[in-house]
């Protein structure tokens, strides 16, 4: 282990002046690379990658719409099988451990794809998911795959009555109770529950069962004094009920759910440009009655269309979201920090860009705040509906460092953006990615999804940062709200001096938001919550210098701040320690040179992690460009003396 920040001084002073020199050139290089790897339009864009379960889905839809062709099974096929683990199975993360719902999932996309099952990467596939407990463990998304592939049973599954679209808002599973994310998928389920679609696959997938001996099982009943008894039995009553309920009520509850899924259709054909969400909406409108060649559903379907890439002429990928505003964001921050003058045209051709796609259209969020105008940002190249926090402040702190000839219109965009943040603040002095004041407890006890506390968006430690240094960075540190929050992140560390982090792997992620956000905000280095993180930060970093957090600490509190270094998360490290005042510690000195001796040829740094995340233990991603603008951002600070020893 190195030594920590809190080491005697002969432990502490700058790297040595060859050192000192190697960083700058590292911080040079980079930044040419990133410059050079603008797109003419004005932005930045690195690959958004996920598990394989979505390119299933692609596949499962096309078959039940009737229109799966051979070249795109196949290709599709051959880019799930290129992604198989040695065991036969497939992991939520690179070099993970096999999941249950994506392995079976992938296994019966490999068959529509025509891989047989006495094949021999089959045959390890169908062994390691018996061993997990065959088809039956599977999580409940696999499930509804297979029932519509007439592979299991809708009986088997929870009845999701369409007529929940009706609930008022103040009803407490309404369908703004859940994430926005969550809302458009449970719409779109409740419509598909309602039709109980079945297009059978010409195979069967009885390899993948664990062998019965015989005995009748019979399913447990939950005490109804927990909430999983409580909805166990409000499931037989709905299913009960939907064998009595007038064909005409539910009539009115499906096109209700269609009607709202329509009006949030995007420009692009898609559902929030996400193409896992685009993919159940499409099911829901074509089971409601909409052709594959109805308006709409071209739009839907030549969406996922342009979402595949083709990395080999017969191999095809889906990508699962496209990332611009937030990689756009993150590489002019990076510049600056690397010391690009910040009225370089690139800088420019970017702000523009990125003016150009402020929202200004209310969206769900209006739901609790119908009086608050637009102003966000979102993710994506078309996302007018979900703006979030996240983006939109990592999109403000980009703005307010550029020269910009016209200030006046940033100025505005600006302000538009901090009113909306403001007024998307949470009671409880929080900041959430999507929704405000969105934390129920409810909707995660129900047997809908299997994503539990993260049915809702609650507010976090990683956006409600982002949000902090947004404020303090447009000089509004000492307003009242900005001082909540900062109560709030106080009051969210944890005892071992680090903060969760809620879309970025994890500990050091989120550590690694909340310090320079505070002082940022003004807190002091010497405050005890700065020292217990610094602490923290100094005892988890690995021998070789630098910070590694594996995917499995989501689950293993074990694993917390550990696993192998990685260029973004030491980063992260490296970015909250300069913000503390570390520059010239030993932690800091080591995590330089992990970086310096590690750049590539090309000037930037290998990272085949999964560093960010979706829902923690189920849905990770991995960010192209973490594994090069973090790294960027912290040598820039260091090089350039950007933390707090130089500017307090």
């Amino acid at each position: 282990m190195t030594t920590t920040a809190d080491d005697a001084p002969r432990e502490k002073g700058p790297l040595p002046a060859a050192e000192e020199e190697a960083a700058r050139r590292a911080v040079r290089r980079a930044a040419d690379h990133l410059l050079s790897r603008r797109h003419t339009g004005g932005w930045w864009e690195e690959e958004f990658t996920t598990d394989v379960s979505y390119d299933a889905h692609d596949l499962f839809l096309r078959h039940v719409l009737g229109i799966l062709d051979e070249r795109v099974a196949t290709a599709g096929g051959r880019w799930i099988r290129s992604q198989q683990s040695a065991d036969g199975s497939w992991p939520l993360v690179f070099g993970g451990a096999g999941h249950l719902g994506t392995t079976v999932q992938a296994y019966v996309a490999l068959r529509l794809a025509g891989h047989r099952p006495d094949e021999d990467h089959m045959g390890r596939c169908a062994a390691w998911v018996r061993e997990q407990g065959g088809v039956a463990a599977a999580p409940l998304e696999a499930h509804v795959w297979l029932a519509m592939c007439g592979l299991w049973c809708w009986d088997d599954l929870p009845e999701i009555p369409p007529e929940i679209i009706a609930l008022p808002t103040w009803a407490p599973l309404n369908i703004y109770a859940f994430s926005s994310i969550m809302r458009q998928a449970l719409v779109s389920l409740g419509v598909i529950s309602a039709y109980r679609p079945v297009q059978p696959v010409p195979f069967g997938i009885d390899e993948l069962f664990v062998p019965s001996d015989g005995t009748p099982v019979r399913p447990v009943s939950a005490p109804i004094t927990r909430w999983a008894g409580v909805f166990q039995r409000a499931n037989t009553v709905l299913r009960a009920g939907r064998r009595i309920t007038p064909r005409a009520v539910r009539r009115i509850a499906t096109n209700m759910c269609a009607r709202w899924l329509l009006e949030r259709q995007e420009t692009d054909g898609s559902w929030g440009a996400c193409t896992p969400i685009t993919t159940w909406v499409t099911l829901a409108l074509h089971l409601h009655g909409y052709a594959p060649d109805h308006p709409v559903l071209k739009a839907a379907l030549r969406f996922l269309d342009e979402s595949a890439s083709w990395p080999e002429d017969d191999m095809r990928k889906l990508r699962t979201v496209r990332s611009p505003v937030w990689d756009t964001g993150l590489a002019v921050t990076a510049l600056l920090d690397a010391g690009l003058d910040a009225g370089h045209p690139a800088l420019v051709g970017a702000a523009d860009w990125l003016l150009a796609r402020q929202s200004d259209r209310p969206g769900d969020w209006t739901a609790r705040r119908p009086r608050l105008a637009p102003g966000g940002w979102a993710f994506q190249f078309h996302n007018r509906t979900y703006p979030d926090n996240d983006d939109t402040s990592e999109v403000v702190l980009a703005l307010l460092r550029i020269e910009h000839p016209d200030r006046a219109r940033v100025d505005d965009a600006v302000r538009d953006a901090v009113r909306w943040c403001l007024g998307m603040q949470s009671a409880d002095g929080g900041w959430a990615a999507f929704d405000v004041d969105n934390a129920s407890a409810l909707p995660g006890k129900l047997p809908f999804f299997d994503f539990g506390e993260y049915c809702v968006d609650a507010p976090t430690a990683d956006i409600t940062a982002h949000v902090v240094e947004m404020l303090a960075a447009a000089g509004m540190a000492d307003d009242p709200r900005t001082r909540r929050a900062v109560q709030w992140l106080l009051g969210r560390q944890e005892d071992d001096g680090a903060w969760f982090g809620r879309w970025g792997v994890n500990h050091v992620y989120g550590t690694g938001c909340v310090l320079p956000a505070l002082i940022a905000a003004g807190t002091p280095c010497g405050h005890p919550a700065v020292r217990r993180a610094v602490t923290w930060l100094t005892s988890v970093q690995n021998d070789d210098g630098g910070w590694g957090e594996d995917w499995e600490s989501y689950a293993d509190p074990g694993r917390v701040g550990r696993g192998p270094s990685v260029p973004s998360q030491t980063a992260w490290a490296l970015l909250a320690l300069l913000a503390a005042g570390e520059r010239d510690s030993a932690a800091v000195r080591s995590g330089v040179r992990w970086l310096t001796g590690r750049q590539t040829d090309d000037g930037t740094w290998e990272e085949p992690e999964f560093t960010g995340v979706l829902v923690p233990r189920a849905v990770a991603c991995r960010y192209g460009y973490y594994r090069h603008v973090f790294p960027l951002m912290a040598l820039g600070r260091y090089v350039h003396r950007r933390d707090a020893a130089a500017t307090r």
